[in-house]
């Protein structure tokens, strides 16, 4: 099959190469996937989850990638759930190579139907940002309707998650980012936006939740904007600075089926926009996904039409 694979770290995604792999073969509760549609994080090459299985031993060639929606192709010994020919979408496991490929194996119970309505580019959008938004807010962050959000990074794909489903929950939402990110952020629906570059951070005053996705100084500064009794959230590692009567949480997000589900219902009906930048072919993703450019929203790789 053809697939995108990386071989060295130290060269980064520069090293990002479409070559020949073998096609992946179901293991126990493993379902294979037709690839239609994948999206990648910018950070992978950097987890050693890329380079190295769960027992640590390296598995270069290795395949990026973990936002996956398709079709089942082939079924597992002892698999349920899932059938074959059904539309689904979801997260890889981190530690197996991943959906940058026409087939992925991956275990069935991190898959969630995708609805016939819905496009596989859609759909592959949606895993990682809408879920890291999701367990953030109400799983780790613990979101009350009347609640203050502080939303950093708004106008990218995990912030415009964020900033919605926020909204919708009954919090005021203030984004942050630069500011060419201002009219987007708010387009989302940010009630304010403070641009990081040339407005004081502090003045947004007391805030019952800080959603950190850029850590170092201003997951720092954020810290002590955070209320008695409301928490921060980072997907980034917590540094050495924590709210003083807060908590503060350092997460990774799971593909929860049931998650997923709420997610995409709330993108059939009009609740929830998702944020795509750009959709490539397997044949473009290696210039698409190059980290040079800036984006504000998900690059996916359309696969199987």
């Amino acid at each position: 099959m053809k697939a995108i694979a990386v071989t060295d770290q130290a060269q980064g995604p520069a090293g990002m190469k479409l070559t020949e792999r073998p096609e992946p073969k179901p293991a126990i509760n493993d379902v294979i996937v037709e690839v239609h549609a994948a999206a990648y994080v910018p950070t992978e090459i950097d987890w050693p989850s890329t380079w190295a299985d769960r027992a640590g031993r390296g598995r270069t060639p290795a395949i990026p990638g973990h936002d996956v929606a398709g079709v089942v192709s082939a079924l597992g010994y002892g698999t349920t759930g899932p059938t074959v020919g059904q539309r689904v979408f979801g997260i890889t496991d981190w530690h197996r190579d991943g959906t940058l490929a026409e087939y992925v194996a991956v275990e069935s119970r991190n898959l969630a139907p995708l609805p016939g309505d819905v496009e596989f580019t859609v759909g592959a959008s949606l895993p990682i940002s809408g879920l890291t938004a999701w367990q953030g807010l109400f799983q780790h962050g613990r979101l009350r309707s009347g609640q203050t959000v502080l939303a950093h990074g708004a106008a990218g794909a995990v912030g415009t998650m964020v900033t919605q489903l926020a909204r919708e929950a009954g919090a005021h939402v203030i984004g942050t980012g630069r500011a060419a990110d201002r009219g987007k952020a708010l387009d989302y629906g940010a009630h304010e936006f403070v641009d990081l570059d040339n407005e004081p951070l502090e003045d947004v005053g007391q805030v019952d939740l800080v959603f950190d996705v850029i850590g170092g100084a201003i997951q720092e500064r954020s810290a002590a904007l955070i209320r008695a009794g409301g928490t921060l959230v980072t997907v980034t590692g917590l540094g050495n600075v924590r709210p003083v009567e807060g908590l503060s949480v350092d997460f990774v997000v799971e593909s929860v089926p049931s998650q997923l589900t709420e997610i995409v219902e709330r993108v059939r009906d009009g609740r929830l926009r998702t944020n795509i930048d750009e959709v490539a072919t397997l044949e473009n993703a290696v210039a698409a996904l190059n980290p040079s450019r800036r984006r504000n929203g998900k690059t996916v790789i359309s696969i199987h039409s």
